[in-house]
């Protein structure tokens, strides 16, 4: 993962860029852009601090910190601000981790993965500005969905964006290696944003030997304790589609044992209602061996996938026009 050399746009290119933006908040975006383009970190080094931002209230909490709604000073642009506490990393020995996630996150830049803007540090904090998704974590919302689960169109569009910033991520090297919907979030387009880069791994070899991730996700190949490589991710995507579609993920029991039992076994119920081509996808996914999985982009040329999203985008369609 290279920084790219280009310089940043200037007033003379907003014409361009502002082009698919809606007419009523063309005003709104110039405005932002321009009291963006008269910072002094806008193509600058800058040293970030607590001073250039407001905090807000508070959007959730996690093991090591706390992320709340913040605004830049200057131009008044809205982020995710995690903070996350020095002495609980440290006490967690979750140090490296951190690094890790910073490191990799910050070189990310897709349309499906959450960027992280800026970070900085002082005494006791580390601070992460994270694009704002506004409607939170794809898990709350799963939740709250009738019978806790999605429809095949909506399950196939969040699965195609999850499996494109997959896909994004391998090419850059980068092994996501704990994907869940508690680590996805969602805009108020009602696109993905992928998230939590803790447990990811940016490596040249694709061949890594480490147990991580979530224990409903783990791959046999984790399980057995053999080496793998990034297709451990599309093992992820399988047990991400099934759970979208039937509220809980395949292997899930009150035993961890049963649990790895089932994984070894790919003992995996069905219900009835699922289709041909949302078991077709999940199946072809959920492979003991990596070599065998549907690739990242089959999954997104896949008939289901793609009959599903034209559905989907159909419906948010008449949704907006009933709104406006």
């Amino acid at each position: 993962m290279h920084k790219s050399a280009k310089k940043p746009p200037n007033r003379h290119d907003l014409p361009k860029l502002m082009e698919k933006v809606p007419d009523e908040h063309k005003d709104y975006v110039k405005d932002l852009c321009l009291r963006m383009l008269q910072h002094p970190a806008y193509g600058t080094a800058y040293e970030w601090s607590t001073r250039d931002f407001e905090m807000g209230a508070p959007l959730g909490r996690g093991k090591f910190g706390r992320v709340y709604l913040a605004r830049e000073r200057h131009t008044h642009f809205m982020v995710a601000m995690k903070v996350l506490f020095k002495a609980e990393l440290q006490k967690g020995n979750v140090q490296r981790q951190v690094l890790r996630e910073i490191e990799i996150q910050s070189r990310l830049k897709h349309p499906h993965i959450l960027r992280l803007l800026t970070w900085f540090h002082d005494d006791s904090r580390i601070y992460l500005a994270l694009e704002l998704a506004s409607q939170g974590e794809l898990f709350k919302i799963l939740r709250r969905s009738p019978n806790c689960r999605f429809d095949e169109p909506r399950a196939a569009k969040y699965t195609y964006q999850v499996a494109d910033a997959l896909h994004y991520c391998h090419l850059n090297n980068v092994i996501h290696r704990d994907l869940k919907p508690e680590n996805i979030l969602l805009t108020a387009a009602d696109d993905v944003k992928l998230a939590d880069f803790g447990w990811s791994a940016h490596t040249i070899s694709n061949k890594r030997k480490t147990l991580c991730g979530t224990l409903d996700y783990l791959p046999p190949e984790m399980v057995e304790g053999h080496t793998y490589d990034d297709s451990v991710d599309q093992w992820c995507l399988g047990i991400l589609c099934y759970e979208f579609l039937t509220g809980g993920p395949p292997f899930e029991s009150n035993e961890n044992e049963v649990t790895y039992d089932k994984i070894r076994r790919l003992a995996i119920h069905y219900p009835p209602y699922l289709s041909v081509g949302a078991k077709d996808v999940i199946s072809n996914l959920l492979r003991k061996t990596g070599s065998s999985r549907l690739t990242l982009v089959d999954v997104m040329q896949h008939p289901w996938v793609k009959k599903c999203m034209e559905k989907r985008n159909k419906e948010l369609l008449e949704l907006e026009k009933q709104h406006a």
